[in-house]
């Protein structure tokens, strides 16, 4: 009787947290700027803002796991000025559908980045990524030092931790499974929070985004792949490959990505400069933007060394 009266409960609780997809008309009315922003590149289709003018100097951003170009706004519309700025959502992510290959590596989604660099036609850029899409950021300068300017790493995902290993895709929970069904917003907002160093800084509104395009159709079974095809290589030999000025920017409050990592960084990369923002936590760009773009624009502006607040710089170079 017990274990009935729980498989009742279980399967009354799983129909009403049952989170079906989104119609995508209705989440491209919301969320899709304008119609040419979908673009055809490398076989998929990609969602794209481009914006500054096309003369300027390249800013190519990419952002982590489970998000979408919109984390870039604010950082885009203070760079916009000076810089051509060029955000993506990867396959499968935001307003991107799942790539019709089902291939979501890091080489894929490199080869699917130069591809649009090459359709923008932009021979070179500055590339900017968070977390997932800081590892693929270095990872791409390493493999195409030549199309590489400069790189501004927000907590880089990269070296191996609990569960993910050099070599081997992370074995994941079947229950993760659960998410392609259920994904209420409050538990989606429960796991964001540890993604601000004042999770009070959260607004509802990126909750909002956050979920809305979470629920993209196909959006979670990508994200799902991703995860299971995320093969960690040993990242030594790639980033002392890698010789284009370096600025890591690391929020001290990151519980996603610990701010110890960045020794790792420092200590591998030949030309690399650290700033860290004591209140912070693993998205800088969305809690505080006008704060934490200032080292960033100065960074990209720059020619040679650049000339950041030294009160919040370690520098790194031999």
């Amino acid at each position: 009787m017990i274990a009935a009266a729980f498989l009742i409960a279980s399967l009354t609780t799983g129909y009403w947290l049952w989170t079906p997809d989104k119609p995508l008309a209705e989440l491209q009315a919301k969320y899709l700027r304008a119609p040419q922003d979908m673009m055809d590149v490398a076989g998929t289709r990609l969602h794209v803002r481009d914006d500054g003018p096309r003369s300027a100097p390249a800013v190519l951003m990419l952002h982590g796991f489970g998000s979408s170009l919109h984390t870039w706004e604010p950082w885009a519309k203070a760079l916009e000025d000076e810089f051509r700025v060029v955000r993506v959502d990867l396959p499968g992510s935001g307003l991107s559908p799942p790539d019709p290959a089902g291939i979501y590596t890091d080489a894929r989604t490199i080869e699917v980045l130069v591809a649009l660099l090459d359709r923008l036609g932009i021979a070179k850029t500055s590339v900017i990524g968070n977390s997932i899409g800081g590892r693929i950021a270095w990872r791409m300068t390493a493999a195409f030092p030549q199309r590489i300017d400069r790189l501004v790493l927000v907590s880089p995902d990269g070296f191996a931790s609990p569960g993910f290993e050099y070599g081997k895709a992370p074995a994941l929970p079947s229950i993760v499974n659960v998410m392609r069904y259920v994904l209420p917003k409050a538990l989606l907002r429960m796991n964001l929070k540890p993604a601000y160093g004042n999770p009070e800084a959260l607004a509802e509104d990126t909750v909002t985004r956050y979920h809305d395009l979470m629920l993209a159709p196909g959006s979670r079974s990508a994200v799902l792949a991703r995860m299971r095809q995320s093969v960690l290589e040993q990242p030594e030999p790639l980033l002392r490959n890698i010789h284009a000025p370096v600025l890591l920017v690391w929020g001290a409050k990151d519980a996603m990505i610990p701010i110890a990592n960045a020794a790792d960084y420092t200590r591998n990369l030949p030309d690399s400069r650290l700033v860290t923002f004591p209140n912070l936590g693993h998205v800088p760009q969305e809690e505080a933007p006008a704060e934490s773009i200032v080292p960033v624009r100065a960074f990209l502006q720059a020619h040679g060394t650049a000339p950041v607040d030294a009160a919040l710089v370690t520098e790194h170079a031999r």
